[in-house]
């Protein structure tokens, strides 16, 4: 889908549609090559879950789920399963007896690991025909994007 523009210029509206007409592609991309060849048995939600706490160790059920998109009780039970399999640490959060604090075990770390090496190396490809330059604009728009979310996201 390719929304129509009534001028030439850039606007923040024109770049949050590219941005979502972008990146639902992308992500299709990368389930595909899980999905294909990477990981059979391990769910989109479980593998951004797993990346989530990688990034953010020690988070909480309602930071997950709000990353996650999904209710508390949905990211509890897509934590339930990394639990089970041990890929995942749930301890009581010292100051909040409700609380739960969220951690990737050293199964979950290596795993995480092997899920992205595969999946990048079977992603590659899709890059082979670009210059060293294009791939250097593709690296810093994604940097860019990473700082624009991540900060807005913590300020919310």
């Amino acid at each position: 889908m390719n929304l129509e523009q009534s001028s030439t210029g850039m606007t923040p509206e024109r770049c949050a549609a590219n941005v979502v007409e972008t990146i639902p592609l992308i992500m299709g991309s990368i389930r595909a090559q899980m999905r294909n060849k990477g990981e059979p048995f391990l769910s989109i939600s479980q593998f951004r879950s797993l990346m989530f706490l990688y990034q953010y160790p020690d988070s909480s059920l309602s930071k997950l789920a709000d990353y996650l998109g999904v209710t508390r009780p949905t990211a509890s039970a897509i934590c339930e399963r990394l639990v089970q399999e041990k890929f995942v640490d749930r301890k009581e959060h010292p100051q909040e007896r409700r609380a739960v604090m969220l951690k990737l075990t050293e199964t979950g770390r290596a795993r995480l690991e092997e899920i992205r090496v595969i999946t990048c190396s079977n992603l590659s490809p899709m890059f082979d025909d670009l210059s060293e330059e294009q791939m250097g604009i593709v690296l810093a728009g994604l940097a860019l994007l990473r700082e624009v979310f991540d900060c807005k996201s913590n300020n919310q």
